[in-house]
């Protein structure tokens, strides 16, 4: 780690340089200690950074796909390489615990090698015509400049979501890290860099959404924007690159419903439910964000995870044995809080937890509420906490309809051992993914998309790798007659 008194910079058309922007402070939120500094970018700054990489993705275009993709496998060489200290560095300025950093890293490397490969599988289409003596064909080509804003949560491995894609497609990045999580981008800037990675062809940016994704959103040279974040800064968002009908991909909140049926295994559940709620703290856009349990089983799960709750260590990321570390900041826990403390006022029970802990540090205990109701605000608002509110239900009928009665529909599961229902479950649930007896966590293979208020476009698989492309149908009519 450098010394706090250096000022970190932007790296723009393959240099490192001074911001000309406002200074921020990065915080250890296990400490509250200021970790490092960083410049800003400013606007014009930003500017020279889409410039650049429009520049380079003239030349970077034509290169064969397979090289570009080689360019992708060195920077998950440096990222293996670096695995122990880009895995210290994700736990020392978000909170994440270590072996969940080292799996972040571990997966950002295999994302990278996965998107690589599909430098061979770029494929158009021969499309049948009306005419005779023509033919149509539909080439897949490059966007151009692509303007990635990456929230905190995964830093890492959403870095690699929107720059991996990109550069095997042929277009060129430009990256705006969250500045709660600037220094596992900045070590990535110079992976790049030690990489080879061509001048230009990726650039990252540091600064606030207001100025710098401001900038980036509202630059007419960017032709694709790929957002993961917060509904609020999403819709801004959209706002901005409507001026130049940009294209954009957002992947936005959730509120995931988890739901039990009667006939569930139920120690296996158990063990689901709650991975997917303690999670990085429970700051996970797809964790199970509230549970429906049916009767039948309702007092004996609820207390199966209260005791499951109450027995989890949370504390210090580096710790071997800690389950959950902190919050990501001062303002995520005191959300979290009021929260928390509106949903007692209006009539929930606090089984375990509830209230911050003592000491330095974001600190926020694994939470369960019941007794809440269906349209209370713990229910239908993003928590982004380790807080589980339960409510019960009588039959699938009554499951299915509190679970899609939210604004949002990015993931979703269901616990039984009946086929017919969970397949019912699969067809009725208004969500882009729907988990059955696992875990809430998507494969890099298939398609990680939002239905609703959670997003337009999405992430990972053919389907993501095809957002990085413009078609581009070609109709070509011919002389057939013999010369």
């Amino acid at each position: 780690m450098s010394k706090v008194s250096e000022t970190r910079k932007q790296f723009i058309n393959g240099e490192f340089v001074e911001g000309e922007g406002p200074t921020f402070q990065n915080l250890n939120p296990s400490t509250e200690e200021v970790i490092s500094v960083y410049s800003s970018a400013s606007v014009e700054q930003v500017n020279e950074a889409v410039d650049a990489a429009e520049e380079a993705q003239k030349k970077w275009a034509t290169l064969p796909a397979v090289e570009r993709a080689g360019y992708v496998k060195r920077v998950a060489a440096e990222i293996r390489k670096r695995r122990q200290e880009l895995a210290e560095i994700i736990s020392r300025e978000e909170g994440k615990i270590l072996k969940e950093a080292l799996g972040e890293v571990d997966g950002s490397a295999e994302y990278a090698d996965y998107m690589a490969e599909w430098a061979r599988r770029i494929e158009g289409e021969i499309v049948e015509s009306d005419r005779p003596n023509e033919n149509i064909f539909l080439y897949r080509e490059p966007i151009g400049v692509v303007a990635g804003i990456i929230p905190w949560n995964y830093p890492l491995f959403v870095f690699m979501r929107k720059f991996a894609p990109a550069l095997v497609a042929g277009d060129t990045v430009v990256i705006k890290p969250s500045s709660e999580t600037p220094d596992i981008i900045y070590e990535m800037a110079k992976a790049i860099a030690d990489a080879g990675i061509p001048k230009g062809v990726a650039n990252v940016v540091f600064g606030s959404g207001g100025v710098v994704g401001n900038a980036l959103a509202s630059n007419k040279k960017v032709g694709f924007i790929s957002f993961t974040g917060s509904v609020e800064t999403g819709q801004e968002i959209m706002k901005v690159a409507s001026a130049n009908v940009t294209k954009v991909s957002l992947e936005l909140g959730g509120k995931a419903p988890a739901i039990v049926m009667d006939d569930a295994d139920l120690g296996k559940t158990l063990d689901y439910v709650v991975a997917s709620r303690i999670l990085n703290s429970g700051q996970v856009c797809n964790a199970a964000e509230r549970l429906y349990v049916q009767e039948g089983i309702a007092d004996k799960f609820v207390k199966a995870i209260q005791e499951r709750f109450s027995s989890l260590v949370v504390g210090d990321p580096f710790a071997a044995g800690t389950d959950m570390g902190p919050l990501v900041s001062a303002s995520q826990r005191e959300k979290v809080e009021g929260m928390v403390e509106r949903a007692v006022k209006a009539g929930a029970k606090v089984l375990t937890g509830g209230e911050r802990l003592k000491g330095k540090g974001y600190y926020y205990p694994p939470t369960l509420l019941t007794e809440v109701s269906q349209d209370s605000e713990i229910m239908r608002k993003e928590v982004f906490g380790p807080v589980l509110p339960v409510k019960t239900f009588k039959d699938l009928d009554e499951a299915i309809a509190y679970a899609n009665d939210c604004d949002y529909g990015l993931t979703s599961s269901i616990y039984t051992q009946n086929l017919d229902v969970a397949m019912r479950a699969a067809n009725e649930l208004k969500f882009g993914e729907t988990y059955v007896n696992r875990e809430h966590w998507e494969a890099i293979q298939g398609f990680h998309a939002g239905w609703r208020r959670s997003g337009i476009g999405g992430d990972d698989g053919k389907h993501g790798f095809e957002e990085f492309f413009n078609t581009h149908i070609v109709y070509v009519q011919y002389d057939a007659q013999k010369k």
